[in-house]
């Protein structure tokens, strides 16, 4: 349940600190170009922190980084972040000295109506939360339920709108067994979100692969720009093993095969559970550590107690965000065995780049989302995805190469310092933003 604050409805969360007057009126125009400090972006988020998920995480980051630049961002979560975190909080809050606005949780069950409530309730708070905090434009971030009513307010209180995709909707939903790829409402879904792509000032995208959907489906190349995932280079770093940890979870004098993540269907941890089995066969000291919770959780806790995999599979749970760099110390070897669907063709995910940091080499799957991030032998190495064999020899070559493995891991380390700090990959905003308000400012068509 939301507890209602009745004293911070009346101001806004952030005072005068990074800007001169308010609103678009404190946009200094100089040749009809916006420069871009001090600069106030409202986010309009799915979910946010406390919330532990990839999409929390990166956010996070971002706004961290926006604020460093001397901007003021400023965060508003959907109806699904109450239904995510399933705790109480108040209608702002304040989060690692950043504001985030929640939306009432909205309960309507029945088809289609749901989203329609949701977009509603979403798009009057849209309105109240800028019409306070008075943003020079509106960041939307995915699912498309957000890009609409953001869009609706934008065109009313004339704000230019970026929208930012870090999965198609449709493609999560259709791996969750919500819809098929083939009904009425992956289509629909399909169509909006390419609607929202044509209206938008300007498009952010996480990777290459949903760039070229994008320009597939007919949107401008110079409207969508890349701004990639990124580590934090101070948190996540090469450190010594916590080796009281390591005896607390049973894994003292083990070579530790880890997985840091969701547990989502896609992500192929049952796969990874049977190759522990076969590689048990062959080595005694091999133990798999799989961090994390969701929807897969009980299955694989069943596939662990009803296999061979028992004693040598441990799921420890969710660990606190800040303790995940202790988790890493503990791991000789990470592997992401996701198997192949559209979504992780073409979606790049987080978790592979926080390892690659840690100085920890790398298996994967050779799904496109991993392809566009690991050059295979060099920073990482690719298997077969979906393919049980593959991955077992993978796995051997890796664990009987310590000279190999022990390169892979420094090469990998080296190059996610020099392309993939936050630092760096958030430094697209500016020209995305840039180009937004330009846009608005004058008056060009940016359909």
């Amino acid at each position: 349940m939301m507890r209602v604050d009745r004293h911070v409805n009346q101001t806004s969360c952030h005072s005068a600190v990074f800007r001169a007057g308010s609103g678009r009126a404190s946009r200094d125009v100089v040749h009809s170009e916006v420069r871009l400090s001090p600069l106030k972006i409202l986010h309009i988020l799915d979910s946010s922190i406390p919330v532990h998920s990839g999409y929390a995480f990166r956010s996070q980051n971002v706004l961290k980084e926006q604020q460093r630049r001397g901007w003021s961002p400023v965060a508003l979560t959907s109806p699904k972040h109450q239904a995510a975190w399933k705790g109480s909080s108040r209608e702002r809050e304040e989060i690692e000295g950043l504001c985030y606005y929640r939306t009432e949780a909205s309960d309507n069950s029945i088809p289609f109506g749901r989203e329609l409530q949701l977009m509603r309730l979403l798009a009057k708070r849209i309105e109240f939360v800028a019409r306070s905090e008075k943003p020079d434009l509106l960041h939307a971030h995915s699912p498309v339920l957000n890009a609409l009513p953001t869009l609706w307010i934008g065109h009313k209180l004339g704000l230019p709108v970026a929208y930012e995709i870090r999965a198609f909707w449709e493609d999560a939903a259709v791996d969750h067994g919500t819809y098929s790829e083939r009904s009425v409402k992956y289509r629909v879904v399909r169509l909006l979100e390419t609607w929202a792509c044509r209206h938008a000032s300007q498009i952010a995208v996480i990777c290459g692969g949903l760039r070229d959907e994008l320009i597939l489906r007919g949107i401008p190349a110079q409207k969508i720009t890349v701004v990639s995932n990124g580590t934090d280079p101070v948190n996540f770093r090469a450190g010594i093993r916590d080796s009281a940890l390591a005896r607390d979870l049973g894994i003292a004098g083990k070579k530790v095969i880890g997985f840091v993540g969701s547990f989502n269907h896609y992500e192929g941890l049952d796969l990874l559970i049977r190759a522990v089995e076969e590689l048990a066969t062959m080595r005694s000291d091999i133990v798999a550590l799989l961090v994390g919770g969701g929807e897969m959780e009980n299955e694989l806790r069943d596939q662990i107690n009803q296999k061979s995999a028992q004693g040598r599979v441990i799921l420890p749970g969710r660990i606190p965000h800040e303790r995940i760099p202790e988790i890493y110390s503990l791991m000789d070897l990470l592997v992401y065995p996701r198997y192949s669907i559209r979504l992780t063709e073409l979606v790049t995910p987080l978790k592979p780049l926080e390892a690659m940091a840690m100085g920890k080499p790398i298996v994967a799957s050779d799904v496109g989302g991993h392809r566009e991030l690991i050059r295979d032998g060099e920073t990482g190495v690719l298997f077969q995805a979906g393919d049980l064999t593959s991955l077992v020899k993978t796995l051997n070559l890796v664990l009987d190469n310590d000279e190999w493995r022990e390169r892979i891991a420094a090469q990998g380390a080296d190059w996610v310092r020099k392309n993939r700090s936050w630092e760096k990959t958030t430094s697209s905003y500016s020209e995305i933003y840039e180009r937004a308000l330009n846009k608005r400012l004058s008056g060009i068509d940016t359909k």
